[in-house]
């Protein structure tokens, strides 16, 4: 628990940035989860129509260091290397 003045505002500051940052993840993760549905299901071009809101939210994720830049790098290349191997 905090006690002293700056540890107690630091720690309602934490807790509003909490929300934005859970916010920005889940956003990012249903974008995510809808292109891998589109995959499993092998509609290519919904795939990648919903692509570039998948983009679009995990770069924003990584501008905000919700996650790291490399990690978000890594999940773009898996999703269009997922993309790519569908028929």
């Amino acid at each position: 628990m905090a006690i002293t003045k700056g540890a107690k505002k630091a720690n309602r500051s934490s807790l509003r940035k909490r929300v934005f940052n859970l916010r920005r993840k889940n956003t990012m993760a249903d974008s995510v989860k809808e292109v891998r549905k589109q995959i499993v299901a092998g509609t290519k071009a919904e795939a990648e129509k919903n692509l570039s809101a998948a983009y679009q939210a995990i770069d924003k994720a990584a501008k905000r260091g919700v996650i790291k830049p490399n990690t978000a790098a890594r999940k773009k290349s898996r999703l269009v290397a997922a993309i790519n191997k569908i028929k």
